[in-house]
């Protein structure tokens, strides 16, 4: 089973997709996609489709974890985020794939057994689980990674028929 892991954001849009495959976890790829602050809201939200297009076209997930949204105190950049958020979510809707969706506590909870733990303890058990010999860079990607992960850790939760 492939999972893909989203941290949608407007400006930068962190995937990462790994392979669970007789209960191991392979590192398959990650990255960002980043958009210009010069080009309209329009564009930038289809940038960021047409490229996660093609990485799920290139990857085949079968499932799809991305992160919850929150307002902290900033509500403007919570919404550019929901914006990046639909897009993965109608591609994962017209393509039938099944989304999980993870808070940030949730996910260190999951991977480090601690809701608040530190960015650099999530990314550390991520290279940890995945075997990578660095930790995963840039932090958008790394976060993708992790809810990825987390995604195939609850997997029997979601109907993926």
């Amino acid at each position: 089973m492939i999972a893909i892991g989203i941290d949608p954001g407007t400006a930068t849009t962190g995937f990462g997709v790994v392979k669970e495959y007789n209960s191991r976890l392979y590192h398959i790829t990650h990255g960002i996609i980043k958009t210009s602050p010069n080009d309209p809201i329009q564009q930038r939200l289809l940038d960021i489709y047409t490229q996660l297009l093609e990485c799920f076209s290139k990857y085949s997930p079968d499932l799809m974890a991305i992160e919850k949204i929150y307002f902290k105190q900033n509500v403007t950049n919570g919404i550019y985020v929901a914006q990046a958020r639909g897009v993965a979510l109608l591609l994962c809707a017209q393509r039938g794939i099944p989304v999980v969706e993870f808070s940030p506590t949730e996910v260190k909870t999951a991977l480090v057994g601690y809701g608040r733990a530190e960015k650099h303890q999530v990314q550390s058990m991520v290279q940890r689980l995945l075997t990578l010999s660095v930790l995963p860079k840039p932090d958008d990607a790394g976060d993708a990674l992790a809810l990825a992960i987390c995604a195939l850790q609850t997997k029997r939760q979601v109907d993926i028929s």
